[in-house]
């Protein structure tokens, strides 16, 4: 697959994997993207997992023809983009390796060789030239790992971006890029946004016309979707209005209760409402859309005088990524000594820009109804703040739609 007249895809579509990283379901595969720039010098952008050596190489010697390689640029060197390293070298032994310092440390680590007399190292503001392409290095350290680097190539404008822009699925598989997107994102770069924006305010100051990430297909239209869906985040910004529910429930009452709260929601006109049973649904989908929404319900039974454990897990991974900027409501159940809510608010003590909902729903055992009440004061203040913003919003618009109208603009 070509990507620009210079520059082809070399990469594999992996559909035997049912973990990534040992914990993601991806019911859909994951791609390992490699690429080469074709040139008087000879680039190839990466490597792949270990398990696909024969169907890389095969698709780089194809690519290659009776070319070889004068470069191995290595952005990333988690094993799924570095594995091939050493048989890569084994088939083309005068290549140079390209990698930032922290990079080649870590290959002396995972294969043996730090490749001390062939290598070239490369950090901020560095340049490749490769005849009529130039390669220029941003650094990208913690997005994820410390010796990230992306290279920008300043004459087809493409950036390969590492783990950036990348998502789950392989490159056949028809599905929506942002929801995938999203769950990888938060998942495994969700912890780093403040090295994220760093990255993007670098790459605000290139012209880009294509993104080539190491996951996930190449994009090339419509950037400033991909590019403001980052900014977004990786501010941790609230990128669709709606409330995330998710519930912990023994016996079937905490659950009634969402189910209420559910059904009061909709009522009152809350746009979208999403509910997640934290024992039974994919954790890593439940954080995802705990990032995407602005209001966040948590709804848990006391268990060993703590929260049940489903819950302090989902919570310990929102706290983990930095989670931040939300309204928080709390739904506690006990049978004689509720403590939910206090260990739920707890856990979320250090975490930034929190506000908790006024309105705390308390169960002793079952609905009854005191505990109805609540619910539905509850939802009558989730959605009031959301008629809030909507109105502000479409205030604001208005006003807009006049500016432009009055100035001709």
């Amino acid at each position: 697959m070509r990507i620009t007249d210079d520059i082809i895809y070399v990469g594999v579509n992996d559909h035997e994997i049912d973990l990534f990283e040992g914990q993601y379901v991806v019911p859909n595969g994951m791609a390992y993207n490699s690429y080469v720039i074709m040139d008087k010098k000879v680039a190839v952008m990466d490597t792949v997992d270990r398990r696909f050596t024969h169907q890389w190489l095969d698709n780089l010697q194809k690519a290659l023809g009776s070319r070889k390689p004068d470069y191995l640029v290595v952005q990333h060197m988690e094993p799924d983009h570095s594995a091939n390293i050493a048989n890569f070298m084994k088939n083309y032994p005068g290549t140079t390796i390209v990698a930032s310092s922290k990079a080649f440390p870590m290959m002396k680590n995972f294969l043996g060789d730090d490749y001390a007399s062939c290598r070239i190292e490369v950090g901020e503001g560095s340049t490749l030239e490769l005849g009529k392409h130039t390669l220029n290095f941003v650094t990208a350290p913690m997005v994820h790992w410390p010796e990230v680097v992306m290279t920008y190539d300043s004459t087809d404008k493409v950036l390969f971006s590492a783990d950036g822009f990348g998502k789950f699925g392989a490159l056949d598989a028809d599905e929506d890029w942002a929801c995938e997107a999203r769950r990888y994102y938060f998942g495994i770069v969700g912890k780093y946004g403040a090295q994220v924006q760093n990255v993007l305010k670098k790459a605000a100051g290139l012209d880009i016309s294509i993104i080539c990430p190491l996951h996930g297909p190449v994009l090339s239209e419509n950037l400033g979707y991909y590019l403001n869906l980052y900014n977004n985040w990786s501010s941790y910004g609230v990128e669709s209005e709606g409330v995330m529910i998710a519930y912990t429930s023994v016996y079937g009452n905490t659950k009634k209760a969402v189910e209420l709260l559910e059904q009061k929601l909709k009522a009152d006109g809350c746009p979208k409402v999403v509910v997640t049973d934290l024992a039974r649904d994919d954790m890593a989908e439940a954080v995802e859309d705990t990032f995407r929404y602005g209001r966040l319900v948590l709804a848990s039974t006391t268990y060993n005088a703590d929260v049940f454990p489903f819950m302090r897990t989902f919570i310990e991974h929102l706290t983990e990524r930095n989670y931040q900027n939300r309204t928080v409501a709390i739904i506690e159940n006990g049978s004689w000594a509720p403590q939910a809510a206090k260990v739920m608010t707890g856990l979320l003590a250090n975490s930034k820009n929190i506000t908790f909902a006024q309105t705390t729903v308390r169960i002793k055992s079952a609905l009854n109804d005191e505990s109805k009440a609540q619910i539905e004061a509850l939802a009558s203040e989730l959605c009031k703040d959301y008629m809030a913003r909507q109105e502000k919003t479409v205030n604001k618009n208005d006003m807009s739609a006049l500016f432009k109208i009055g100035y001709g603009l």
